[in-house]
Parts: C-alpha cells; structure tokens; sequence
C-alpha cells in the first residue's frame, strides 16, 4: 500500500513539474499565430516538456517491454484494452444514435469476453464485426459542440477544448476506473500506456525521419483525423455510395445502332463545315462552285485516290490509300 502511494505521489509531481515548466516558459508567443491555435506559443511549449518526457522516460520503458515481452503476450495484451475501449465506444454510439454500431460493439464485448478469454483473443474480428472508433469528444462535436482552440495537454498531448472536456468523460466510463483496489487500477492503466507506446514505436521513428517540425506535423494530423471521424460519424447509411448496382458495359457491335451512330456523326461534321466554310474566301469560292451542281442533283465527281480505279470516299469516312498494297480500313 506504501508503494502505490509513493506511486502516486511521484506521478502528481511529475504532472506539477509539467506544469510549472509549461506555465514558466509558456509566455512566449508567436507573432502569427496559425489559425485554430491561438495558444500556438504556450502549446509548443508543453510540447517540448511531453517530447523530452517521452524521450527519456516512456520510450526506453516502451523499448524494454517490447525487448522482454514476446509478440502475442502484446498482441493479447492489445486485444484485452481494445475489448474494454469498446465499453465507452458502444456507449457513444448509443448516445449517437448509432444504433447499429451501438449493438455491434455490444456483440463484440460479448463474444471477445466469452469466446476470446477475457477479450485476450479478438474473435469478434474473425467474425466480421468490425471495430469502431468514437469517444465523448465526437459524441459533443455530433450534436453540434464546437471543437475550440487546439491544445497540447500535459502527458496526455494534442487535444482540443471540446476533447479535453470529452477525455473526463471517457475516463469516468471506462470501467479500469472501477477496479479495486485501486493499486491495481493504476498497474492497468500504467500497462495500458506503455503497451500503447510500443506499438506506437514505429510511427514515431519515422515522424522523427519525416517531419521537419514535430509540433506542426503532431497538430495537422491530429485535426484532420479529429475531422474525418467526426465527419463519418454524421453521414447517415443513406449517404453512403453504394456499390451493389455493377455499371453496364458499353456496345461495341456495329448493328443499326452502330450505322445510326455513324450517319448521325456525319450528318454533324457536314453541318460543321457548312457553318466553317464561308469563313475563308477559298473556301467560300469551293462552296459556291459546288452549289449549282448539288442543287441540280448532279452528283460529285469520284476522286481518284490511288491513282488506278476511281474510288468515291462518302462523307465521315477516310480511306487510306492501297498503292502499296495496304489494307483498307473504314473509319467511322
């Protein structure tokens, strides 16, 4: 019982410490702030003190627990918060309105708890119920809550007022909150967190290879993802595109649709050049000199492409000459 609360109490100082620094040097500010973060300066600033944290602290301890900790303990490990974190998404849903989704994390809690042991297995996977993704942040931003400037939190990173607001929600539900005693409720949160900062490993490495400033990248990503879940939330499944109906194929047989086609083209193009060719002046002449002839019923004259029979091309057609014996092809 002694070591949980020295436990805790280095915890708290460890918050109070955060905070200090992020108070004391927190006055700086930008001079242009980018819009949607007006406390850019007091943000960087608490960036720094969470980045050096978990710099020195979180990602060593993350590194060794991935060192001596084999795959699939981790991988249960992951399965049995997941199994918990649907808790409070079900109970957002619900909230929402989501009824659907709502009942499918309830099945999922049902069938990882019983079939999956505990939730250490993720069966509810296999059997096609898919995971969701919602909290008490999405839930207010849904009933119209605007999200507010953007925030960095002590130890806990970017966030934003409504979401902050939100993450006191989500922890009140969250049934880890209720275990007793409550050393052991700490332990699971402690392993929750560093189980969540191994499999974040890999990200960070390459936003550390990546991103030329963390704090810009961090706050872009975040907002749009912020964005993008409470964007889906809203969209009713009558919204959603659907993929059922197959799009028809498009003929390709030369029947009377086919020579409709071909005569409706021609027709166009004889129009065209009808309008085009009192334009020039050569034209013009041409137009004018085969007048009469048309008007009398006269047919035009065959044109002698190759050189040997006559051979009379038909408006909308080219045929390409034989002297070489090449074949000849119509073109519609």
């Amino acid at each position: 019982m002694q070591t949980t609360r020295s436990a805790r109490v280095r915890v708290f100082q460890l918050g109070k410490v955060a905070v200090a620094a992020a108070l004391v040097t927190g006055c700086t500010t930008v001079q242009t702030p980018t819009k949607g973060d007006p406390f850019e300066g007091l943000n960087r600033t608490v960036f720094t003190v969470n980045d050096k944290i978990d710099q020195y602290a979180l990602k060593p301890v993350a590194q060794g627990y991935v060192w001596a900790t084999p795959q699939p303990v981790r991988d249960s490990v992951t399965n049995f918060f997941s199994n918990i974190g649907d808790v409070y998404i079900a109970a957002n849903n619900l909230l929402q309105l989501r009824i659907a989704d709502g009942v499918s994390d309830i099945m999922r809690i049902v069938i990882n708890t019983v079939f999956g042991v505990g939730g250490l297995f993720d069966v509810a996977t296999l059997a096609k119920l898919p995971k969701h993704d919602n909290d008490l942040g999405l839930t207010l931003g849904h009933y119209g809550v605007p999200a507010g400037p953007y925030l960095v939190l002590p130890l806990f990173g970017p966030s934003t007022v409504r979401d902050a607001v939100g993450s006191i929600g989500n922890y009140y539900v969250n049934p880890i909150s209720y275990v007793s005693p409550s050393g052991l409720s700490w332990a699971l949160w402690g392993l929750n967190i560093v189980n969540t900062r191994a499999n974040l490993l890999g990200a960070s490495n390459l936003l550390e290879g990546a991103a030329l400033d963390k704090y810009s990248f961090v706050r872009n990503a975040y907002l749009q993802r912020r964005q993008y879940l409470l964007s889906d939330n809203r969209r009713r499944p009558q919204d959603l595109p659907s993929y059922d109906e197959e799009a028809p194929l498009p003929k390709y047989d030369e029947g009377e649709t086919g020579a409709a086609g071909a005569a409706g083209a021609a027709a166009g193009t004889q129009g065209v050049a009808a309008k085009a060719a009192p334009a020039s002046g050569v034209a013009a002449t041409a137009q004018g000199a085969s007048a009469p002839e048309a008007a009398s019923g006269t047919a035009t004259p065959p044109l002698d492409v190759n050189g040997g029979p006559e051979t009379q091309i038909p408006a909308g057609q080219l045929v390409p000459p034989t002297r070489f014996n090449f074949p000849s092809f119509k073109l519609h």
